[in-house]
């Protein structure tokens, strides 16, 4: 069940949500083994974290069995449109396209990305 206040996930909850999104579901030892990968942390922080991520409302745990099993209760896409609009207020004066210019300057987008971008401008010129 999605909660209806996008809670505001930390840049260490944010990694774990990103294991929970590609996974759809996963325990604390599968996400820490994907963190691991790009960063160095204990397990016991990963577990911790979770744990906090669970009193928060940001993931559900099911504890039926002896491993518990975490699953993302916010979605990809409301987190990101919330965290993008509260950048856009913040860091940019609420001007989206100074967001676009810097990200665009920052990150040189391939022709997949390119393609995606002139969609996104050519639907946004018909409304």
């Amino acid at each position: 069940m999605e909660v209806n206040v996008v809670p505001k996930p930390t840049e260490s909850e944010l990694a774990i949500l990103q294991v929970l999104w590609d996974k759809g579901q996963a325990s604390v030892r599968e996400v820490h083994e994907v963190l691991s990968e790009h960063k160095n942390s204990g397990y016991t922080t990963t577990l911790k974290l979770m744990q906090i991520m669970h009193e928060k409302g940001i993931v559900l745990r099911d504890d039926s069995s002896k491993v518990h099993i975490y699953r993302p209760n916010i979605s990809k896409e409301n987190t990101q449109q919330h965290l993008v609009g509260k950048m856009i207020d913040t860091l940019f004066g609420g001007n989206s396209s100074q967001l676009v210019l810097q990200a665009l300057g920052n990150h040189a987008p391939n022709a997949a990305e390119l393609a995606e971008i002139e969609a996104v401008i050519a639907q946004l010129k018909n409304k």
